[in-house]
């Protein structure tokens, strides 16, 4: 288990509302919807969490997660949805 400060520690989220580690999604979460997934997007990017922790936290490869971030930084929180990355994926 990672530990960390969660406490006095966030950073602005997808919605823009602050975001700490206690919002974020459970570690084993199976299923990845948007919101979740752009939620531990914007905790790496702000600095919250690094891609190594949220890797080992969620059990998701650094491919996985690095795919993620490009899609997000390419197209939004949009780029995040399961039936769009095929799509998404082609034009990159």
């Amino acid at each position: 288990m990672i530990e960390q400060n969660a406490q006095s520690t966030s950073v602005n989220g997808p919605n823009g509302q602050p975001l700490t580690l206690n919002d974020l999604p459970a570690p084993g979460i199976k299923r990845w919807v948007t919101r979740r997934k752009a939620e531990v997007v914007a905790a790496v990017k702000g600095g919250l969490l690094s891609k190594e922790d949220a890797c080992a936290r969620y059990s998701l490869s650094e491919e996985e997660f690095s795919g993620w971030l490009r899609l997000y930084a390419d197209h939004g929180t949009k780029g995040l949805r399961a039936t769009r990355l095929q799509q998404y994926r082609r034009h990159n």
